[in-house]
């Protein structure tokens, strides 16, 4: 994908300013919601069952994130996946701290299963305890680093039937057959809390103006990483919460001129390997 081609994505976005409906965990919900509105995006945070299915129906987009979930979140978080398929807007689970307990391994499974999910964003870990393959959690991060995140963006797209986009130090988005590398973004996006998180919602935000979900979710992540490293760049080396305010500064800022200048990314497909 050329930077071209990502930015068109990103300009769709500021144009529409879609709403999307995080249904997501109390740690991070104030940042994605920052983060949304300086993308472009409009989003909207609710939770209570008695509301999910009518927030749902008026949304372009529905997120849902296990990070800090309970028996009734999870409630609600069915509730508006039926809502959203019936409306047909994508759907993007972000599967926080899978692996870590029993309890959010099978919630996000659960979801997988029964919701008609479009997306499912996660790190190396979580992705690999939802398909099986071998992880290893520290609470609810992943000390997977070296991962090879194609491989296991691949593997769980073709295990699930989805496309899959795993981040890391680089992100991979694939269906199975098409597989983008990312290799934009910082290594301070590990220092605070939420930047996988608002990674999901920024690309629900893409989706909503494509229906190409691979190309899509990757053009989201190398608009998302072209920002971390503008970030960091203003940031000067201050710190994690110099560097969390700079990033919300970037995702306002950054258009195709960086794009131009700063996206780095691959696309193979199988019969490339």
């Amino acid at each position: 994908m050329k930077a071209k081609e990502a930015s068109v994505y990103l300009e769709q976005v500021r144009t529409q300013n879609p709403l999307i409906h995080n249904i997501t965990n109390t740690v991070v919900a104030n940042f994605n919601a920052n983060g949304l509105l300086a993308a472009g995006a409009s989003p909207v945070m609710s939770d209570a069952p008695e509301e999910a299915a009518d927030m749902a129906g008026a949304a372009d987009a529905l997120v849902l994130n296990i990070g800090t979930l309970h028996p009734e979140q999870v409630e609600s978080m069915f509730t508006a996946g039926r809502a959203a398929s019936r409306k047909g807007i994508p759907i993007v689970v972000d599967p926080v701290g899978a692996g870590a307990t029993p309890y959010r391994t099978d919630t996000a499974r659960e979801l997988l299963k029964q919701l008609e999910v479009t997306l499912l964003r996660g790190n190396a870990g979580e992705v690999s305890a939802i398909t099986g393959l071998e992880s290893d959690m520290k609470g609810v991060d992943t000390s997977g680093d070296r991962k090879d995140t194609a491989v296991i963006a691949e593997h769980a797209a073709q295990t699930l039937g989805i496309p899959v986009a795993v981040t890391g130090p680089v992100d991979a988005v694939s269906d199975g057959r098409e597989t983008y590398q990312i290799y934009n973004g910082h290594s301070m996006m590990a220092k605070i809390t939420g930047s996988g998180c608002l990674a999901s919602a920024v690309a629900a935000s893409f989706l909503t103006v494509s229906d190409q979900v691979v190309e899509a979710a990757a053009a989201a992540l190398g608009f998302y990483g072209t920002a971390a490293e503008r970030a960091e760049g203003f940031a000067a080396n201050q710190g994690p919460g110099t560097f969390q305010v700079e990033l919300l500064n970037a995702l306002y800022h950054v258009g195709e001129l960086d794009l131009r200048q700063s996206l780095n990314m691959k696309q193979v497909t199988n019969d490339d390997e």
